[in-house]
């Protein structure tokens, strides 16, 4: 298999990094663009000394550079993603989105992108956490009566979107399991007297604090018991090599919607 050129966006933030330093110790891949936001204090830095191990790959901000690249990989802010996307239509190139907080809009673009390059679009690109989602579909088929469901989760002070697009995913999954509509049965806060808890909810508690790289806990609550399905990550790297496990997969792929579940073979 020949070497597959990877561009990153968002190569200065947390993802970023960890994106460059998963990408430096993979054999088939290697750096070909790393991209800034126009005026950022790394343009022009060596893309390496991010993570302590210069490798001659200048970061930039001109998006033409993306031309010849076989995947963008993108965890930055929905409206920089859309522009990248439009971007990557235009040249031909493969994306990969692990960006979170779309609107049902935004999300219609990214999905009409799909018919001319491969897309991996996934709120969390963790082979663990993808695997949850398979054992919740599993458990809430299941726990269907007599059981209530609630999902918690926790990430750093920085974190800007809430509930996350990762617990957001999982009460999707559940709902959809359960033949509800998530829109109509989730519940995102509570507070004061709210009267007793109606069976057919959904409910999300969500944390923010510290540098808690993201923990995800789905409560099913029955009688007598309580079944919980929890993954917790410890490292930004999970995510990081979920993605360019993703890349690979649209190397082999090409044009289409996809998300982690098919990347891993979980259809």
């Amino acid at each position: 298999m020949s070497t597959l050129n990877i561009a990153i966006a968002g190569s200065s933030g947390r993802m970023g990094r960890a994106l460059l330093e998963a990408l430096a110790q993979a054999p088939d891949m290697r750096l070909a663009t790393a991209l800034e936001r126009k005026n950022s204090p790394f343009v022009g830095k060596d893309a390496g000394e991010l993570f302590g191990a210069p490798c001659g790959v200048s970061i930039g901000e001109d998006m033409a550079t993306l031309k010849g690249c076989h995947a963008l990989i993108d965890f930055t802010r929905p409206e920089a993603t859309l522009d990248h996307l439009k971007i990557c239509r235009e040249l031909g190139v493969n994306i990969v989105i692990g960006t979170t907080g779309f609107t049902p809009e935004q999300k219609g673009l990214i999905a009409d992108a799909g018919r001319e390059i491969g897309v991996v679009f996934a709120p969390n690109m963790s082979v663990g956490v993808n695997l949850s989602l398979k054992l919740l579909d599993m458990a809430a088929r299941v726990l269907n009566e007599g059981y209530d469901i609630e999902i918690v989760e926790a990430h750093h002070r920085h974190k800007v979107d809430a509930p996350s697009g990762t617990a957001l995913r999982m009460g999707e999954v559940v709902a959809n399991a359960l033949g509800r509509n998530l829109a109509e049965c989730a519940v995102y806060g509570r507070e004061g007297v709210t009267g007793e808890r109606s069976p057919s909810t959904i409910g999300f508690a969500t944390v923010r604090g510290g540098d808690i790289v993201g923990d995800h806990t789905v409560l099913f609550a029955g009688t007598g018991e309580r079944i919980e399905i929890t993954h917790k990550a410890s490292s930004r790297a999970t995510f990081a090599l979920g993605a360019l496990r993703a890349a690979r997969f649209l190397s082999q792929r090409g044009k289409g919607l996809y998300d982690m579940q098919d990347v891993l073979g979980l259809r």
